[in-house]
């Protein structure tokens, strides 16, 4: 009896230490694209490091199809978390990993001894549903295996941002009136409000608003365009005599006749075009759209191209046996309802394993009524959207996995743990209607938003942020990188500004400027007229921040973002404090010394500009050296508190010389919040007056004195 008693507590003691050392054990993920191209290569990335020599011993290797060994070339990057098939001929394959691949692996195990992928010669299209399910079966697996990590998008680093230019940013204005402040020339972005000199067409609540603007002393609304009852406008453009309105509305997708429970709901980015030959009596032509969130949209040469986020429901695969994963799409010249994307309109992209389509649609508004829509669909998600009149690009996050052991190592993280990430950009070229995939590469760190990126001279440059300020054991750092037609890296400059992250960017030219932040505000210069060999010329470092960056000339940039002060906090470092907006003037002349040659502080702490999250906020009159924006200025109360003073719109006079206020629309407080109705959203210019544009009114103003003609409202 005694010795089985002892038996029991041996065999209890084992199964205490079993469960012990199972649960102490890290489980090591990988994540990697189901697709690549020959020409590119794959990758894999794990999340706790492999020993350097686990290539050589065999403990990863390779087979084919056929299950024969594969003599590839096969190398781990030096943060040993990365391996690297840089060439492989077009087939299926995978990759086997064996545990002592792993450093430590007495205490680790594989969530993957295998990973599947295809090599093809160039993208391809998919053939039936069973490509497109093996596809998200594969992306259950994985989220599976890292027990939802791979879900995290986002960085606490990426939330107080925005926006950058590019080199041949337009400057506002076109003719006699003004136009959207462009990121590039000649490629028009959809904004809130648009002209054509003669009348104003602005997006109120949920309707569109033409006003007929051409007596500045008589303005009158022409028309009002409304719309169902679950479509919201979001952005407009002005094509000859098409008027695009682009906005979200909810759809009860098709059921084909099933008796269904619940009937599942779809956000669509809805296209609205109408005829305004007749500004007074708009007629609407045309409808079509595609299922998902509006990422950008451009108009270039009359060519409409835009971009939609689309997240389909695949964790019903768990629970249905056929589900829909297809986006869908729907067009009224051809009394089409909402429909799923043919599959030979779909494709996988290459190196990245991401839930979403990025959808990019385009249309010819030459013959608005008539002309063909093009519509694919791209596996891989879009975060940010740049292009010019020949290329598209659009970028997704590629996680890294997380390491088990740094989480447990970092308690106040458990809640939120954000994932480091690289970045895969994905070039298309575009002839018309055509879109067409050319190549694509992974650069580390993240962007901050479509400003980061530019193409010139068929080089494609690219600033990037990898890590996270807040990480003192590896401490965030900056990235230039310089890409070929190809998308092949040919030169960068890497690990700037340690500790600190990317706060605007601009390309100018054969040069970069890039502002980096944490305490204080670091200018770098960058010459990018070597491609292969850019380098930094000068650094300028001072108090404050600029969100935006905008060129007064070949020599002189215009900051627009925030002061900051640093405050004492005992026995701790000190601590960043933001005050009122900031205007900088910058002389880059001497590249290898850039000064701050004026400023301007407007306010105090909560003192904003629509202009420092959105570039198109921003008025310019170049002739009358004017810059103006929308401004809600707020002053410092007691006990840290801020207190709305009012709202409006300023209106500077910036030359090469220095900056001065030349005119200020700002209405005193009247409450103690902002009245959004009546909050300014744009200023613009026809011929000699100028206006403002609210939600609910529109002002005009002779340019030359500034004085009030009338108010127009509109609600």
């Amino acid at each position: 009896m005694k010795k089985r008693s002892l038996l029991l507590i041996a065999a209890a003691a084992l199964a205490m230490i079993g469960l012990t050392v199972a649960f102490m054990m890290d489980k090591v993920t990988v994540s990697a694209s189901s697709i690549a191209l020959a020409d590119q290569g794959w990758k894999a990335n794990f999340s706790s490091p492999l020993k350097p020599d686990a290539i050589e011993k065999g403990d990863l290797y390779l087979i084919n199809a056929s299950g024969e060994p594969v003599d590839a070339e096969m190398m781990l990057l030096k943060n040993g978390k990365t391996v690297e098939i840089p060439l492989l001929a077009p087939g299926e394959y995978k990759l086997h990993i064996k545990k002592a691949a792993v450093k430590g692996s007495l205490l680790k195990s594989l969530a993957l001894s295998e990973v599947s992928f295809v090599v093809q010669e160039e993208l391809e299209t998919l053939s039936n549903a069973d490509e497109l399910k093996a596809y998200f079966a594969r992306l259950l697996d994985l989220q599976q295996q890292s027990d939802g990590s791979m879900a995290v998008s986002g960085s606490a680093d990426s939330m107080a941002s925005e926006e950058s230019s590019s080199a041949d940013a337009a400057g506002g204005e076109g003719g006699d009136f003004s136009s959207t402040n462009n990121q590039v020339e000649g490629v028009d972005e959809a904004d809130l409000v648009k002209t054509d000199g003669s009348f104003i067409y602005s997006i109120s609540d949920s309707s569109v608003v033409i006003s007929d603007v051409r007596n500045p002393a008589e303005m009158n609304v022409a028309a009002k365009l409304l719309f169902k009852q679950d479509m919201y406008p979001q952005q407009l453009f002005l094509s000859g005599n098409t008027l695009v309105v682009l906005g979200s509305q909810y759809s009860v997708l098709p059921t084909e006749g099933k008796i269904n429970d619940y009937q599942r709901h779809v956000g669509l980015t809805s296209v609205y075009l109408y005829d305004i030959q007749n500004p007074a009596s708009p007629q609407l032509i045309r409808e079509f759209g595609t299922e998902g969130d509006l990422n950008g949209a451009r108009l270039t040469e009359k060519m409409l191209y835009f971009v939609t986020n689309v997240y389909p429901d695949y964790w019903m695969m768990e629970s249905q046996k056929d589900p829909e994963l297809r986006p869908h799409h729907y067009d009224s010249q051809k009394n089409e309802d909402l429909q799923p994307m043919p599959y030979d309109n779909l494709s996988i992209l290459p190196g990245t394993m991401e839930g979403r389509y990025s959808v990019i649609t385009a249309i010819d508004l030459t013959n608005p009524t008539e002309n063909s829509i093009s519509t694919d669909g791209y596996l891989g998600g879009s975060e940010q959207m740049y292009m010019n009149a020949e290329n598209l690009y659009i970028t997704a996050s590629v996680y890294m996995p997380i390491d088990e052991a740094e989480e447990d190592n970092d308690l106040d993280m458990s809640v939120w743990q954000p994932q480091s990430a690289n970045t895969e950009i994905f070039k298309f070229h575009l002839e018309g209607d055509g879109v067409k995939f050319v190549a694509s590469n992974e650069v580390a760190g993240t962007l901050l938003n479509q400003f980061s990126m530019d193409e010139y001279n068929g080089y494609f440059r690219v600033v990037t942020t990898e890590g996270f300020t807040w990480d003192e054991a590896a401490p965030s750092k900056n990235h230039l990188f310089v890409l070929d037609g190809g998308m092949k890296q040919i030169g960068s400059v890497e690990d700037l500004a340690q500790g600190e992250r990317i706060y605007s960017a601009r390309f100018m030219g054969d040069k970069a400027y890039m502002f980096t932040f944490k305490e204080t505000d670091p200018l770098f210069v960058i010459d990018v007229s070597a491609p292969s060999s850019p380098k930094v010329l000068g650094e300028l470092k001072i108090p404050g921040f600029s969100n935006y960056l905008h060129p007064l000339d070949e020599n002189h940039l215009i900051g627009f973002g925030y002061d900051t002060k640093l405050e004492p906090v005992k026995g701790e470092e000190p601590r960043v404090v933001t005050g009122g907006m900031k205007i900088s003037l910058f002389d880059v002349s001497d590249f290898s010394n850039p000064l701050e040659k004026d400023a301007e502080i407007i306010g105090g702490p909560g003192t904003y500009s629509p202009l420092q999250y959105d570039h198109k906020a921003l008025f310019t009159h170049k002739e009358s050296n004017l810059y103006g924006f929308p401004v809600a200025e707020y002053a410092e109360g007691e006990n840290d508190s801020i207190l709305f003073q009012g709202s409006g719109a300023m209106l500077f006079e910036i030359t090469p010389d220095g900056i001065e206020k030349a005119a200020d629309f700002m209405k005193e407080a009247s409450m103690q919040y902002e009245d959004w109705e009546k909050s300014v959203q744009r200023i613009l210019y026809i011929e000699d007056r100028l206006y403002t544009v609210a939600n609910s009114e529109i002002s005009s103003y002779g340019l030359a004195d500034f004085n009030l003609i009338q108010t127009l409202s509109y609600k």
